[in-house]
């Protein structure tokens, strides 16, 4: 699990999240990063590492969020409130920095006006 200075997890990868860590790196540097899913209300925490592409992110935590989902191109990821538009770049070109939160939705949800 992502740690800050004093051993304590990083705020952001505590709020509202399973207590399991889903692990795609082991490696010593690794980051936890926070995948919310907008559908399921709910999140998991991903360790990975900042080469990890935001493609294999999404897979793992939809696999727990939401397993029912067929087609995952039907769902899109945003970080910062940006649309992640190429999937296969690493955490870090698409921007995410170790305890950012990845935001999965649907790419047909629409705002009410």
């Amino acid at each position: 699990m992502s740690h800050s200075v004093s051993g304590a997890p990083k705020f952001a990868n505590t709020l509202r999240v399973r207590p399991e860590t889903l692990s795609l790196s082991t490696a010593s540097d690794a980051w936890t990063v926070r995948v919310q899913a907008a559908e399921a209300w709910d999140a998991v925490r991903v360790m990975c590492t900042a080469e990890t592409t935001v493609a294999d992110v999404k897979r793992a935590a939809m696999a727990v969020l939401l397993p029912d989902v067929a087609t995952l191109d039907d769902y899109c990821v945003k970080i910062h409130g940006a649309l992640v538009r190429t999937e296969a770049v690493s955490l870090r070109a698409a921007g995410a920095k170790d305890a950012s939160t990845l935001f999965v939705t649907s790419r047909r949800r629409q705002p009410i006006l």
